[in-house]
C-alpha cells in the first residue's frame, strides 16, 4: 500500500477516537528524528465507565489498528474504555515523520514500554488496567515494572515469563500431553501423533508435525487432531495437512503483511532481546523447530531487558492470569507459575480455548477486562461468575476457522 492509502486508513481508524504521539528516535544528536506513534481509543467519553484498559496484543510484529477492529467495536458496545497502541515499527507506526521506515535499532522493548506511557500521557490517563496477551503480556509486565504508579491492575492473557527459561516448561507440557498421552482425555490423540512422529525421519517432517499439532489442537481440540493425524498417516487429506503446516510455521515467517503482521523491524526484539531463536533439543513437538529455519539470519540473543519473575513478586496490584486449556504456546504451567508469583495473583482457566483469549475467545477477554476496569477482580473468584465466564460463546475468526476445520475433518474421516 502507498503511504497515501495508509494515511486514509489512519484517518478512518482515528475518526472514532485516539491520536498520534510524536516520539523521538535514536540519540539526541541524531538530527531530531521522530515518528508518529498511533493509538486508538474508540469509546466516546460519554459512554466510558470504569478505569481505562490499555490493551497490548501479541507478536512481536502484530498490528493493533486493523486486526482488532471487531474487538474494539464490541468493547464500545460494553462501554469499556479500551486503548490500543500501534507497536512502533508496525502498521501505522512503522514510518518516521519523513515517511521512511524505522530501523531495527529504533525498535526495542524499553522503547515500546515507554511508548505506552507516552500514550497515557497524551490522553491524560493517570492509571489504567494493563491487559497484555502473549508477547503483549511481556510488555504489560515490563510496563508495570518501569511505570508502577500508572498500573491499577494487570491482566496477563497466555503470559510469558522468560522465553529462554520457559522453553523447557513448554517442551515438557507439549510432550506430556500429546506425545506421552499422560492425560486420559488426550491419550488417543497422543498415540496417533506418536505413531506418525515415529515415521518423521527428517527435521522438516517433524517441524511439519509440530506445526499441525499446535494449530489443530488449539483451534479444534484433540478429537479432530486424532482424526487428522490418523488420516495423514494413511495418506489422506494431504492438501489440508499442507495448508495447516504452512499456517503453523508462519509464526516464524519473515513475510510482511502490511497493517497486519510485520515481523521485519521487530526482529531485534524477538530474537535479540527475547531469545525466540533458541535451538531445538532434538526431541518431538519442539516449538523451537518452527523458529530454527529463520533464526540463523536474525540478531543474536543478548539477554532479556527485564526480570519479569522478580517484577511479579514485587507487584502490589491485582494480577489476573488467563490460561486456555488447549494452549500449547504459553501453556498452563507457565500461567500457573505467573499467578503464584504475584502476591495478588488469580489464575482463571478457560476450557476449550487455545492461545490468547484476546484472539480466540473475544467474549472471555472482554468479560475479564470489564471486571478489572470496574476494580472488582475478586468477583472472578466467585464460582457462579466463573461458570458464567466459561459458558460465554467463542466468537471471532479463530473459532470460525476451528469450526470449519472440525467440519471438514469429521466429514472426511
Amino acid at each position: 500500500m502507498r503511504r497515501s492509502v495508509a494515511d486514509r486508513v489512519a484517518r478512518h481508524l482515528l475518526a472514532r477516537g485516539g491520536g498520534v504521539v510524536h516520539r523521538a528516535l535514536g540519540p539526541e544528536d541524531d538530527g531530531g528524528r521522530a515518528f508518529p506513534l498511533t493509538y486508538l481509543r474508540d469509546t466516546p467519553p460519554a459512554e466510558r465507565r470504569g478505569l481505562p484498559v490499555l490493551v497490548v496484543p501479541g507478536g512481536p510484529g502484530l498490528a493493533s489498528a486493523l486486526p482488532y477492529r471487531a474487538w474494539r467495536r464490541r468493547a464500545v458496545a460494553l462501554g469499556l474504555d479500551a486503548i490500543m497502541v500501534e507497536h512502533r515499527g508496525v502498521g501505522l507506526s512503522r514510518r518516521d515523520a519523513s515517511g521512511r521506515d524505522l530501523t531495527a535499532a529504533d525498535v526495542t522493548v524499553e522503547a515500546v514500554v515507554d511508548d505506552l506511557a507516552a500514550v497515557l500521557d497524551d490522553d491524560d490517563v493517570e492509571r489504567a488496567v494493563v491487559y497484555g496477551a502473549s508477547y503483549g503480556s511481556y510488555l504489560a509486565q515490563a510496563f508495570a515494572m518501569r511505570h508502577p504508579e500508572r498500573v491499577a491492575a494487570l491482566v496477563l492473557d497466555s503470559p510469558m515469563l522468560s522465553v529462554v527459561d520457559d522453553v523447557a516448561a513448554v517442551r515438557a507440557h507439549r510432550r506430556r500431553q500429546l506425545w506421552d498421552g499422560e492425560e486420559p482425555a488426550l491419550a488417543e490423540a497422543a498415540a496417533a501423533v506418536r505413531e506418525l512422529g515415529s515415521r518423521a525421519v527428517t527435521m522438516e517432517l517433524m517441524t511439519e508435525l509440530t506445526a499441525v499439532v499446535t494449530v489443530v489442537h488449539e483451534v479444534a481440540g484433540p478429537d479432530v487432531l486424532r482424526r487428522l493425524v490418523t488420516a495423514r498417516g494413511q495418506g489422506r487429506l494431504r492438501w489440508l495437512w499442507s495448508m495447516l503446516a504452512e499456517v503453523g510455521v508462519s509464526e516464524a515467517s519473515e513475510s510482511v503483511q502490511r497493517y497486519l503482521v510485520e515481523p521485519d523491524l521487530v526482529a531485534g526484539i524477538a530474537y535479540g532481546e527475547l531469545g525466540f531463536g533458541q535451538p531445538p533439543d532434538g526431541g518431538p513437538l519442539d516449538m523451537q523447530l518452527i523458529h530454527a529455519g529463520v533464526a540463523a539470519g536474525q540478531p543474536a540473543y543478548a539477554g532479556e531487558p527485564f526480570d519479569l519473575v522478580a517484577g511479579l513478586q514485587r507487584t502490589t496490584v491485582p494480577v489476573v492470569v488467563l490460561s486456555g486449556e488447549r494452549d500449547l504456546t504459553t501453556p498452563r504451567p507457565i500461567a500457573a507459575r505467573a499467578a503464584a508469583l504475584a502476591p495478588q495473583g488469580l489464575l482463571v482457566e478457560l476450557p476449550d480455548t487455545g492461545h490468547s483469549a484476546l484472539d480466540v475467545h473475544r467474549e472471555a477477554s472482554l468479560f475479564v477486562a470489564r471486571a478489572a476496569a470496574d476494580g472488582d477482580v475478586d468477583r472472578l473468584r466467585d464460582p457462579a461468575v466463573l461458570d458464567r465466564l466459561r459458558q460465554l460463546p467463542h466468537r471471532g475468526l479463530a473459532p470460525l476457522a476451528g469450526a470449519a476445520l472440525s467440519a471438514v475433518v469429521r466429514a472426511t474421516t
